[in-house]
């Protein structure tokens, strides 16, 4: 077995953990990450909703709902430093009976009590004027501007191109499987290889809580739920310009009707409300979104669809962010419990873990750190093979 020293380990390769890496890489400090699958950003990213939320609808005072403004407006630096596709293409969440205006009133005031900028409500005419394919169904529709989208799968490769120029060590097809303690330094063995490392970062996403209960006796417990998606062929992708949303319910934001950057049209997700191990798209939850869509949006050309697919999210039993360090458990921290704003928060999650991570370990700011990195061309000039090669988003 071999042995490999760092300062500072973080488990788990997708967007949030590739935040951190990049953040913590401006630190001077010796870096790995370490992710179980065979590429980076192969869960979550690769197959998310490619929203970048604007935040209206976390509690407020809540880390969720903080980090998730935050790292909204942190995008469009981090899009252009790092050279990957962000469009503020604004979102509107739709109500569909006027007894529902109360809900859409209190989704408004959230917003503005989170610092959202920039919110309206819009009545049927309004809708009408900036999405003229919204349904007569919905009396009135709350806007906010500073919506957008993105390729989570660019974004996350991005981050993790720009941590890896910034000295950050990827150890991938690497699983863990025990953390212990040993003189103040945690010993990682992952697939015949021991890692050591005065801190550790649980950026592990649906399987955050069984890295943390290596480590801590205060158990976490990690709910993965099941999301469905429909990917339509791009001619369909100018049906709607912004991301549209149902009012939400309990289990998120109701069905989404909405552009990608690469010119595709979006529907979903049909959430399942068990706890879920697999990914594989159902027929069931795909005819639910096609079915609840259709309240929101009309003539949406399913007859172009040209993929459907499934992921996980990671939801927490307290319903917020857990960024940490565990109470029993000094150097180990958790970044856990992301769900769907994961992606909208990873700018502001990244700086957030990295921040803590190098006050714990006083570690100083590096005199040349390279923030900037060139793209590589987008999936929107790629064929449709090439597109599905890439997870569809």
């Amino acid at each position: 077995m071999g042995t490999k020293n760092y300062d500072a380990a973080i488990i788990g390769g997708g967007v949030v953990g590739c935040a951190v890496a990049r953040e913590l890489s401006r630190y001077d400090l010796r870096i790995c990450l370490i992710e179980k699958e065979k590429e980076i950003g192969s869960g979550m990213p690769r197959a998310g909703s490619a929203v970048v939320h604007a935040g209206f609808d976390a509690v407020p005072g809540t880390l969720k709902a903080r980090l998730n403004v935050l790292g909204n407006k942190m995008m469009d630096q981090l899009a252009e430093e790092l050279d990957f596709d962000f469009i503020r293409n604004g979102a509107i969440v739709l109500c569909f009976d006027d007894s529902d205006v109360i809900r859409l009133l209190e989704l408004h005031d959230r917003g503005k009590m989170n610092g959202v900028p920039g919110l309206k409500l819009l009545d049927r005419k309004k809708l009408g004027r900036r999405e003229p394919n919204i349904t007569k169904k919905s009396p009135y529709g709350l806007y906010a501007p500073t919506g957008g989208i993105v390729c989570p799968f660019e974004m996350t490769a991005a981050l993790a191109e720009s941590a890896s120029v910034n000295g950050v060590e990827f150890m991938r097809n690497t699983e863990v499987s025990e953390i212990r303690k040993e003189d103040g330094v945690y010993c990682i063995s992952a697939d015949g290889e021991e890692i050591r490392a005065k801190y550790v970062v649980n950026a592990a996403g649906i399987y955050a809580d069984k890295i943390h209960n290596m480590v801590s006796a205060r158990t976490l417990h990690i709910t993965p739920r099941r999301v469905e998606y429909c990917l339509l062929d791009q001619e369909a992708g100018t049906h709607v310009t912004s991301a549209i949303f149902q009012l939400p319910g309990a289990y998120g934001r109701g069905i989404l009707v909405s552009p990608t950057v690469q010119g595709n049209l979006l529907v979903g997700p049909a959430a399942d409300q068990e706890e879920q191990a697999d990914t594989a798209a159902g027929a069931a939850g795909l005819a639910e979104a096609y079915g609840k869509s259709l309240w929101s949006v009309d003539g949406i050309p399913f007859h172009k669809a040209a993929a459907s697919f499934s992921r996980l999210e990671a939801y927490e039993d307290k319903d917020d962010f857990i960024l940490e360090e565990a109470e029993d458990a000094e150097g180990f921290f958790d970044a856990a419990g992301m769900e769907s704003t994961g992606l909208s928060s990873a700018p502001a999650i990244g700086a957030y873990m990295a921040e803590m991570v190098a006050k714990k370990a006083d570690a100083a700011k590096k005199e040349h750190f390279r923030p900037g990195r060139k793209g590589f061309a987008g999936f929107a000039a790629a064929g449709r093979e090439e597109q599905k090669e890439g997870g569809g988003l």
